[in-house]
């Protein structure tokens, strides 16, 4: 057999793979919920797994910061192929003396172009699926009722174009602005180009509410003060933290999430003894002659 093999097939191979008593390691990346079916599946012969699961990514950003080039950067990790990367930044939490200046400047993303990946100048490319654009269309339906409730509201995108695949489902970069804290939005992952922009007063409750998610990838501070960034980073549970930048991987460091955003680590030296079985030998010093 070669070094790496593929297996292709239905929704059959996942639990063979993960029940065979042939496999040892299980390695899977993918939904919270999937994770939690493969860590039931490989109990039954107790396989070393690692688990890197889903995220809802908070952004901090501070008073004092240049709030459009923070605003601009936001926005990329957060619509980063229209939002469906695990790391992507999935809720802002903007410093309330700022929030309008911030605001107006991310409301810019509607600028950003929505079309076919292979065509110049185009950012946000097609949401995967069909039943992944109909989750999407459900949460923008939520959003909807929960604005004409007055709480929160739209201030850029909001729209979906669907056409007959391939062409595919496309979601214009949306933004919506301080919904409730118990909000679709905000608790769960979009997993789409949708993101709450929230509103914090001071550091203790910023934390808190960043902290307040089952989640725990990734998460980034925005700051101009090194010691506020360093300070806010330290106390942010997730198991990669970037100051003034995100979703900066680096193959030499090893991440996984915390709570249910993952099981154990991946990358740098961490993350290959996860594939090794430690196999420690002790030799006596005495010489066991033969009479």
């Amino acid at each position: 057999p070669g070094v790496v093999q593929a297996l292709s097939g239905d929704d059959a191979l996942g639990p063979w793979l993960t029940a065979h008593p042939a496999v040892e390691k299980i390695s899977f990346t993918g939904s919270t919920e999937t994770g939690k079916k493969v860590l039931v599946a490989a109990a039954g012969t107790l396989k070393r797994v690692t688990l890197e699961l889903g995220g809802n990514d908070p952004a901090i950003v501070c008073a004092g910061v240049d709030f459009e080039e923070v605003a601009a950067k936001v926005a990329h990790f957060s619509f980063l192929n229209s939002g469906q990367i695990c790391l992507a930044i999935k809720r802002i939490y903007v410093h309330a003396s700022i929030h309008e200046a911030f605001r107006a400047a991310l409301v810019r993303v509607q600028g950003m172009r929505v079309g076919n990946g292979m065509h110049e100048g185009v950012f946000l490319g097609p949401v995967q699926n069909r039943m992944q654009c109909e989750r999407v269309q459900g949460l923008l339906a939520d959003v909807r009722r929960e604005e004409q409730e007055g709480r929160g509201a739209v201030v850029a995108g909001g729209t979906v174009r669907t056409e007959p695949e391939p062409e595919g489902y496309f979601v214009a970069p949306t933004v919506v602005d301080q919904p409730a804290e118990d909000s679709r939005v905000v608790v769960e992952e979009a997993f789409g180009p949708v993101v709450p922009l929230l509103v914090w007063r001071d550091e203790e409750e910023g934390i808190a509410r960043a902290n307040a998610t089952r989640m725990g990838l990734g998460a980034s501070v925005w700051s101009a003060d090194r010691a506020q960034a360093g300070r806010i980073a330290r106390r942010i549970e997730a198991g990669s933290v970037w100051v003034n930048t995100h979703y900066q991987l680096d193959p030499a460091v090893p991440d996984g999430g915390h709570k249910e955003s993952g099981l154990g680590l991946e990358s740098g030296m961490a993350g290959l003894l996860g594939f090794v079985l430690q196999h420690p030998a002790c030799v006596s010093r005495e010489v066991v002659r033969h009479n």
